[in-house]
């Protein structure tokens, strides 16, 4: 049995009045056959329109409770009004936000973690080292050989224009020492240079620097080598001499090659005794007035090639015009070392001093060939 829709029903009552009020007030006579076509007609819509909703599905409307609204009376006091407000209804449908996009990091960034050769260090003029920086890659890149350590500007010493950071790997969080060889200027003064790291693309994203003083040179014995007077056990020698001098020579060498092969960019003298047994070549300089503090440096040591050399190097010294006096004696021979040398002369301050150098060989003088490298006081 088909079952009727409430709403079928409420529509047949209404047409059913609406009827009643066309029939006469007096007692019932039979419909005119107009009143019939109109009474068939709504009987006819009726059926239709119960038919079309008995045949659709079922639907429960979403209702949210009404909120009745209030308005305030005159003593604030709140009255309820039959104004229902509808609270909006949601819906299944996801809502979408705009995504946070999310920091990827850096790709190259070093982190400074230490050094050697700590800032203001002291070196003498001409002085070599080698100073080392220890970096972390805290960034996202790995760093590999097309990384480079980099000069930046201010002093160079002598460095490097640019050299690769690494031969392998260095991986986010990995530690790297980088080091590069420098050489100290032929003056006194603060120095400082700035280094850094450039990626593949050439761009430096790191910077650190070295920075060094060079003390006040009192005195440099090469420059003032001509100053003194040079003399072996035939007498006094010509200054500069030549090697072929069996008497003995001292000549001023701006690149000396030492033993060992390394070639060195500071000045030297090269001294050569007289060829003769336990022959010898001395130097002594004018007075000098010594203050507290000053030193005496050299490097010493036999030139390359100078396979016979075995030599006994001297520091003779005459204070206030007194009797000359040795202060400190080193032999060397051809082993591809040298030595050096750093005295205190403090024990001097106040007096008036000369000092003495002298090379003397330990047997036959014959190709001893010795060199004092950047001797001075300072």
């Amino acid at each position: 049995m088909r079952k009727v829709h409430p709403t079928v029903l409420l529509t047949l009552a209404v047409l059913f009045m609406l009827s009643a009020c066309n029939l006469p007030k007096a007692t019932a006579t039979p419909q005119s056959n107009e009143q019939e076509a109109v009474s068939t007609a709504a009987a006819q819509t009726v059926e239709a329109l119960g038919t079309e909703l008995a045949s659709t599905p079922t639907f429960t409307p979403q209702v949210t409770a009404a909120v009745p609204s209030a308005t305030l009376a005159p003593n604030n006091q709140s009255t309820a009004t039959n104004s229902p407000t509808l609270a909006v209804v949601s819906t299944n449908t996801p809502v979408t936000l705009p995504s946070t996009p999310t920091p990827t990091g850096t790709c190259d960034s070093a982190k400074f973690v230490g050094e050697t050769v700590k800032d203001g260090s002291t070196y003498a003029a001409g002085a070599t080292f080698t100073k080392s920086w220890s970096l972390q890659n805290d960034g996202k890149c790995t760093w590999d050989s097309t990384y480079a350590l980099v000069f930046i500007s201010g002093d160079s010493l002598n460095g490097v224009a640019s050299k690769p950071l690494t031969t392998g790997k260095v991986a986010p969080g990995d530690t790297i020492q980088i080091t590069v060889d420098l050489t100290a200027p032929n003056k006194s003064g603060t120095f400082h240079g700035n280094w850094g790291v450039r990626n593949q693309a050439g761009i430096i994203f790191s910077k650190f620097w070295v920075e060094i003083n060079v003390p006040v040179t009192a005195y440099n014995f090469v420059d003032n080598m001509c100053k003194a007077e040079w003399r072996s056990g035939t007498g006094v020698l010509p200054c500069p001499g030549t090697t072929a001098d069996a008497n003995g020579y001292v000549l001023k060498v701006d690149n000396p090659k030492l033993d060992g092969g390394y070639q060195d960019n500071e000045a030297a003298l090269e001294t050569g005794p007289q060829s003769v047994n336990n022959g010898y070549i001395s130097g002594k300089y004018p007075a000098l007035n010594i203050t507290s503090g000053s030193h005496f440096k050299a490097v010493i040591g036999c030139l390359s090639g100078s396979v016979n050399c075995n030599v006994k190097f001297s520091l003779f010294y005459i204070a206030d015009g007194g009797s000359q006096t040795t202060w400190k004696e080193w032999t060397k021979t051809n082993d591809g070392k040298f030595i050096s040398v750093d005295e205190d002369l403090t024990p001097l301050a106040g007096k008036s001093v000369q000092f003495i150098l002298q090379v003397t060989a330990n047997g036959t003088g014959s190709q001893t060939n010795a060199y004092w490298l950047q001797p001075r006081i300072q």
